[in-house]
């Protein structure tokens, strides 16, 4: 017997567990939602870009510093494509002496600079953007059901959204636990888990539609449990390898790119939870069977299901 038999860990053993810690996971993160909301960054709510020009390459932690002690706050500084360019987003309202002002307040440590730009993002757009971003989203989920409802089985794709949203609304939760800015950046993360907790899904889902084909005894229990304990390595694996390169972006990526890694590093964590419990807990809810992925035979012939039969060119190699 193969060591996949073995099954040293019994996951659908523990999905009652799973599902109250899911289902708590969710209201809390419903709960900081309504009640924090999230800490929308300058892309959402409006405000200022000035846009500065340097005669030597700075450092940006001193311009934060600088900033800091003149007493702007809620604002971001990063490079502008060269190193000696740097671009500094601000909530403060647009007006024509703003841009001159932290102008100001960094010359007076005696850098050499001048201002590029100063321009004014209103409001109306952020909310436009607020709005169509969040029905990106639910298209998103949409298409995903779709799509693993015609690949699969309508019954696999309710089970592979539900897991999406369970992913998407936590570390939405978590972002406004910690009042972390939401940005353009942390969107796109949520896309990009969106993608990557569907792709950890389909592995799991494309197994378990193998072995509910192949495996002629055991109950959906034992066949969902095998087919998880088929995949955890390559699931583990992956994770792991992610987040590598998660924390190094996190450490090394700068200011400006520390949300979208914190939101991708949450993201992979539980978007791998997600696929090994919420989606085959889902699959167990709804009473996934054999008669639900059995082939259709065709006409005339006999048999209880239709075995996939290799293309004839490949027959004759």
């Amino acid at each position: 017997m193969s060591d996949t038999r073995k099954q040293p860990i019994d996951f659908m053993g523990v999905r009652k567990i799973a599902s109250v810690v899911s289902i708590a996971l969710i209201v809390v993160s419903i709960a900081l939602l309504a009640t924090r909301g999230l800490n929308l960054g300058m892309d959402f709510t409006g405000g200022t870009s000035v846009e500065l020009e340097y005669q030597e390459a700075p450092v940006l932690d001193d311009i934060r510093n600088q900033l800091t002690d003149a007493g702007y706050s809620n604002f971001v500084v990063q490079n502008f494509g060269a190193d000696t360019t740097v671009l500094i987003r601000m909530r403060e309202s647009g007006n024509d002496k703003l841009g001159r002002e932290v102008v100001g307040a960094l010359t007076s440590g005696g850098a050499e600079l001048e201002l590029v730009s100063s321009e004014f993002v209103g409001s109306q757009v952020g909310e436009e953007l607020r709005e169509d971003s969040g029905l990106g989203l639910l298209l998103a989920l949409a298409v995903v059901l779709i799509y693993v409802g015609m690949r699969f089985q309508f019954k696999f794709g309710i089970a592979s959204v539900l897991p999406l949203a369970h992913d998407v609304i936590i570390v939405l939760g978590v972002f406004a636990l910690f009042q972390w800015t939401f940005d353009l950046s942390v969107l796109a993360a949520l896309l990009a888990v969106i993608g990557y907790s569907l792709n950890d899904t389909i592995v799991v889902a494309d197994r378990i539609r193998e072995n509910f084909r192949k495996m002629r005894e055991g109950d959906s229990w034992h066949i969902i449990n095998e087919s998880i304990h088929q995949t955890i390595s390559r699931t583990i694996n992956t994770s792991g390898t992610t987040l590598v390169v998660l924390l190094a972006l996190y450490f090394f990526g700068g200011e400006a790119i520390n949300n979208f890694s914190l939101a991708l590093m949450i993201g992979v964590v539980v978007g791998t939870y997600s696929s090994i419990y919420v989606s085959a807990n889902m699959l167990m809810v709804l009473n996934i069977s054999r008669e639900d992925l059995m082939v259709p035979a065709k006409e005339g012939v006999a048999g209880e299901e239709e075995e996939e039969q290799p293309p004839e060119w490949l027959n004759r190699m």
